[in-house]
């Protein structure tokens, strides 16, 4: 008796349970399931949780420079710039640009001094060197009557780009030994005025300007210097037999 009064109770307990789960299936409301599953399972023959795969990449140029600009700021301070963007990097890429400037600098100064000295007689030239009585009277004539051609071809070969560097060597030494020149007037004394782009002649004392000279020369040594040390650059005979300007110069 007392078993069959057990069963009887359980049956009635599994019945309700029954009744209630109806009853709750039938008042939710009906559509897909709202949670979301952390994690799916891996195929068969694999065991634990695989996670799910990354979120597509982004596929606008606006979403790729948000991302990157949120990876910069996320440790507190900017990162470095990326290679070819900045810093030492945009530094060689000007290098030949400015090689570029001071080879018109340089080539425009030995033009303007050279061009107006070929219409002077050779005679005229030779005056104007034994003027600084400094060579003697043969060496004085001969350097007079090759010193404008000298000054004109070293101008066309900047402008060219060929053998910059050469070039650029000889025009340093040049003006030094015109500095040299313009020194040993003031040291001795000799009151001229020094002739650059004419012919040099005689000046009042007190009214010469050689330290304007010698400065103006220094001048003109800062671009041959920086092309002996950078002479590849855009436009040039040098950059088209030895390769690109950029990849040179760096």
């Amino acid at each position: 008796m007392a078993l069959a009064a057990f069963g009887m109770a359980a049956e009635s307990i599994d019945q309700y349970s029954a009744t209630c789960g109806r009853r709750r299936d039938a008042a939710r409301p009906p559509g897909p399931s709202t949670r979301t599953p952390l994690a799916t399972a891996q195929p068969p023959g694999t065991t634990g949780l695989r996670a799910f795969p990354p979120p597509n990449p982004p596929s606008t140029d606006h979403e790729r420079n948000r991302m990157a600009s949120a990876a910069r700021t996320t440790s507190g301070r900017p990162r470095p710039p990326a290679a070819g963007t900045g810093g030492p990097n945009a530094w060689l890429r000007s290098q030949p640009w400015i090689s570029l400037v001071a080879r018109a600098g340089l080539a425009a100064m030995w033009l303007y001094y050279s061009l107006p000295k070929l219409s002077y007689s050779s005679d005229a030239l030779g005056l104007a060197v034994r003027q600084y009585q400094i060579l003697p009277t043969g060496l004085a004539n001969a350097f007079g009557t090759v010193q404008p051609f000298v000054e004109l071809a070293l101008g066309l070969l900047i402008v060219l780009g060929l053998g910059t560097r050469l070039v650029a060597l000889l025009s340093a030494l040049l003006l030094l030994v015109y500095i040299g020149g313009i020194i040993s007037l003031g040291a001795r004394g000799i009151a001229i005025n020094c002739g650059c782009g004419g012919i040099a002649s005689k000046a009042l004392a007190g009214h010469t300007r050689y330290t304007l000279d010698v400065l103006r020369d220094v001048g003109y040594i800062v671009p041959a210097a920086w092309l002996i040390w950078r002479p590849r650059s855009p436009l040039s005979i040098d950059a088209a037999v030895f390769g690109d300007a950029e990849t040179a110069a760096a």
